[in-house]
């Protein structure tokens, strides 16, 4: 840890060493020259501050000799509630054809006024740009503050800018010739149009998995994410420009906003994952607390009680609370093996690097550069795909769950209708196969319920002992198994006697061959610890839905048909007989 914090130090110091690089003495004209389609305006810019924000144009001239360079970083000075004068000398080539666009890359500043002045003084152009300015009424309807300038080759002109913002005055000023600017100008939206896109699926997926499996963390996902979709499209001018065009409030209001419901989120998205980690009670109320702490805030931010700068003092200190308490949970994971510890590790890294060069950038500490602007949404972005990975985890876990909560629940149900002795169904697993069976049947789709006792197996008992019992109740289930089809089935009600479903019989008479089968079964002895026994079987049927078209009415038919050809067997010992009428009876032996 220590070594990973020593390297960050060295990082920062170069990035602040590259910022006071851009900081040096006034330099001269800025030469505007066809042959480099980007001039970065920061190292001929100076600076007035206007503490009372009503200095004029004449009034910043007039104070010319106490214009100073930036002490700041390049492209930055830092958070400031006063407005600022900044001005660019500019000398455009003889060989140029005048054609520049002015542009300031910064979508979220509030009011710029734009003046350019010839060598004597003269006024040539004005314009007013800002994020409030109505989109239609800006001189181009570009993402950010962009305006063109008529310039003659070969002059010299003063451009003095008038910023006032909210937030951070960053201004990466440039000077672009119009095809660079609108090369630049398409890959940051073809970037945007990306990341927000990426974004905006996960958000849905996150929604729609929600509605399917009802996890929490879902909802939590899609605040955290959605949070930071919003800050990036207000902060870099795709909500202005595409969304609510010349909405004041929202442009004022919404990249804090969004800011807030990011930060709430993470807070309830790392208390979920990590809660039972952590062996203090009061992670979970602080977690919660944190996240309910900055809606509090957003809706003072919201009613205008307090302001930006309030909002950005919360959200750089609560803001990185959800990473420093969740962290020894984390950690605790990680030396247990479990992934999700080095995926929370390695996203708070990412967090703190590109939190703390934006934030070094907001504070004027590091210049504004396409990477430094750039650094938080990169930042949002890892850790957005390594939480979807943390997120997928959990789904895994819950799907995991609902698999065992499932199996034990089949296996309970199983068990509850499973006879233990020879694994066939009991009672209550006949009953469930006869609701399923007695809706299909039909005149020429007969289903027949078999009742089969064993001939003699009480005396067996009796005599061997009911281990012996138990193994020849066993064979005989399955001896009846295997004499008949897959599609039969097989059950035990207790004691020696069983049921056989035969479904999709055509005809009386299959279902006699059938009774005759199931008997004939039990031609060869059953061995039970290594002895033959031989013992013979009577069996009763009825038919559906001839006799009845509910369970216990067949029972109680294929009981009474059983029971009558036993009577049966008892007068004609030793020979078979078959019993007509409405209960069919199979050979019985003795």
């Amino acid at each position: 840890m220590r070594r990973l914090v020593e390297t960050w130090l060295v990082l920062l110091a170069l990035v602040l060493a590259a910022g006071a690089a851009h900081a040096g003495p006034a330099a001269t004209p800025l030469l505007l020259d066809d042959r480099n389609e980007r001039v970065h305006a920061w190292p001929a810019v100076t600076t007035l501050s206007d503490a009372s924000k009503a200095l004029t144009l004449e009034g910043a001239i007039a104070a010319r000799d106490a214009l100073t360079r930036p002490s700041t970083a390049a492209a930055t000075l830092g958070l400031r509630r006063d407005a600022v004068w900044v001005h660019v000398p500019i000398a455009v080539s003889p060989e140029s054809d005048g054609h520049w666009l002015l542009d300031i890359n910064y979508a979220v500043l509030n009011r710029i006024d734009v003046h350019l002045l010839d060598a004597q003084g003269a006024p040539v152009q004005q314009a007013r740009l800002g994020n409030l300015q109505p989109l239609a009424e800006r001189p181009l309807p570009s993402r950010a503050h962009t305006v063109e300038l008529a310039l003659s080759p070969g002059a010299r002109y003063e451009l003095w800018l008038r910023v006032e913002t909210l937030g951070a005055m960053i201004l990466p000023i440039s000077f672009n010739k119009p095809s660079a600017f609108l090369s630049r100008a398409l890959a940051e939206q073809m970037l945007q149009g990306l990341l927000a896109g990426m974004g905006l699926c996960l958000v849905c997926y996150s929604l729609l998995q929600w509605f399917s499996v009802r996890e929490s963390l879902l909802i939590k996902y899609a605040l955290l994410i959605g949070g930071g979709i919003l800050f990036s499209v207000v902060q870099f001018g795709i909500g202005a420009q595409y969304l609510w065009p010349g909405n004041r409030w929202l442009e004022t209001h919404l990249a804090a906003l969004s800011a807030l419901t990011a930060a709430a989120g993470t807070f309830l998205f790392v208390e979920d994952v990590l809660r039972g980690t952590e062996r203090h009670r009061w992670f979970s109320p602080v977690m919660k607390g944190g996240a309910a702490l900055l809606g509090a805030v957003g809706l003072a931010y919201a009613l205008d009680v307090i302001d930006v700068h309030a909002v950005s003092a919360v959200i750089g200190t609560v803001g990185l609370a959800p990473a420093l308490m969740g962290l020894p949970g984390a950690v605790q994971r990680a030396r247990r093996g479990e992934s999700v510890g080095w995926y929370f590790i390695v996203a708070w890294i990412g967090y703190f690097i590109t939190t703390a060069v934006m934030v070094a950038v907001i504070r004027g500490r590091a210049p504004a550069t396409f990477w430094t602007l750039h650094s938080f949404q990169f930042g949002a972005t890892l850790d957005m795909l390594i939480f979807l990975r943390v997120l997928a985890l959990r789904l895994y876990a819950v799907h995991d769950q609902a698999l065992l909560r499932a199996t034990e629940r089949d296996q309970a149900l199983s068990l509850a209708q499973t006879d233990a002795l020879t694994g066939l169904p009991n009672r209550r697993g006949l009953h469930a196969a006869l609701e399923r069976y007695l809706p299909q049947c039909g005149p020429t789709q007969l289903l027949a319920v078999y009742l089969l006792d064993l001939n003699g197996f009480k005396q067996v008992n009796d005599r061997h002992g009911h281990e012996t019992g138990d193994h020849l109740l066993v064979a005989a289930g399955e001896r009846l198994r295997n004499s008949l089809r897959t599609s039969d089935m097989v059950a035990r009600l207790g004691g020696d006697e069983f049921v056989v479903l035969a479904m999709g019989l055509h005809s009386d008479e299959r279902a006699r061959d059938l009774a005759a089968q199931l008997t004939q079964a039990f031609d060869e002895p059953l061995v039970a610890l290594g002895l033959p026994y031989r013992l013979g079987a009577t069996v009763g049927h009825a038919l559906a839905p001839r006799d009845g078209t509910d369970a216990d009415t067949l029972l109680r038919c294929a009981d009474a048909a059983m029971y009558a050809g036993k009577s049966r067997s008892r007068e004609v010992v030793g020979e078979s007989t078959t019993q007509g009428g409405s209960f069919d009876t199979a050979p019985a032996r003795l």
